[in-house]
């Protein structure tokens, strides 16, 4: 199902990859409505080290895309964000960390993070874009803003990173609007726009969704290159598990605004122990099933509001017991290192079968 993957680096190397460059503690975002809290994150941790891959996969509406805006302080007024998202980072030559949770969203601090240490690849680019400007000039923006005040040296550093990301007629491109370019020249731009500050953190909110299949796999490579190229961690957010595996390093499976899951990625596809995640990959076509019917997971993710006491997958899991998977939180349990699995059926010393 996914490339084997071999270590080319040498035991030091490897050393400086495995520093974790962010990494988030509790992490909550919540909006107040009308029908009451509305939990789209509630209380996830990870963390991502350097010149890794974490996919976050999962449902629509499990909090994937509201993650990486919570990351970013994106939200709007009325959502509250609470725990921890620590960045390290080397400035002016020393070492810190900083809460980006308790950052003012609008202060200068967290403007300078974001598009600069951690920038961001927009599921929809013509979102993203502003219509009434060209692609060269939001670019150049970014880069006056994260990297240097010289109007000419930004406008070069945007044509060299639109030649990186592999656009065709860079020149050309520099002077044309969102409107102008194809769906997969757009998503090129916008790797550029993320990239051209050096980010030491790539968030790429489902970067292939409505991309044909040739100019999925041209971003997917492009993505995996600038990161080996640039020792960028990289956040990949889907739901495309056949993307998770050929992407990921580590993988957070979500839901409900909860992790309930996460592992590496080869244990995932080949050892996984929740039940939301065997129905995720059960439900994968496959050649050796043809003439099978594809499995599907019953019922839909509930709204997030005023929920039940106990797994919040209970009234869709096929192994769900009752008095044991409905009763009080269910908190995430360590079966081996690196193995963490939300579910009390996979609880140390308790026979999930």
């Amino acid at each position: 199902m996914r490339r084997i993957r071999t270590n080319k680096e040498g035991g030091g190397q490897m050393e400086r990859d495995e520093e974790v460059v962010l990494e988030l503690n509790g992490l909550r975002a919540h909006f107040r409505i009308k029908e009451g809290v509305l939990k789209a994150v509630d209380g996830i941790g990870f963390a991502i080290k350097r010149r890794r891959t974490l996919g976050i996969v999962g449902e629509s509406g499990c909090g994937k895309s509201v993650t990486s805006q919570a990351i970013l302080r994106l939200l709007p007024s009325f959502a509250t964000v609470g725990g921890e998202v620590l960045l390290r980072r080397t400035k002016e030559g020393r070492a810190e960390t900083v809460d980006i949770a308790k950052l003012d969203p609008n202060g200068e601090e967290m403007r300078s993070i974001r598009g600069g240490e951690i920038a961001i690849i927009f599921q929809e680019p013509m979102k993203a874009f502003s219509p009434i400007h060209t692609i060269g000039d939001q670019i150049t923006e970014a880069i006056l803003l994260h990297r240097t005040k010289d109007r000419k040296e930004a406008k070069r550093i945007a044509l060299e990173t639109l030649r990186k990301v592999g656009m065709s007629n860079p020149e050309q491109r520099l002077n044309e609007y969102p409107h102008q370019l194809s769906g997969g020249m757009r998503q090129r731009a916008m790797i550029a726009m993320a990239v051209a500050g050096n980010p030491s953190v790539l968030i790429a909110d489902e970067p292939t969704t409505a991309l044909d299949v040739t100019v999925q796999a041209q971003v997917l490579r492009l993505i995996n290159e600038l990161k080996e190229s640039n020792g960028t961690s990289v956040i990949f957010i889907t739901h495309d598990l056949g993307v998770i595996a050929e992407m990921s390093d580590e993988v957070a499976v979500m839901y409900l605004g909860k992790v309930v899951e996460y592992t590496d990625v080869d244990t995932l596809f080949y050892g996984a122990l929740h039940p939301y995640t065997q129905a995720l990959l059960a439900s994968i076509p496959s050649i050796s099933r043809k003439h099978e019917r594809l499995e599907t997971i019953e019922g839909t993710v509930p709204f997030p509001v005023d929920l039940p006491a106990g797994c919040g997958f209970y009234n869709r899991c096929p192994k769900a017991r009752p008095g044991v998977c409905n009763v009080g939180d269910v908190p995430l349990y360590e079966v081996k290192p690196g193995h963490q699995v939300r579910c009390v059926l996979a609880e140390p010393g308790r026979e999930a079968n």
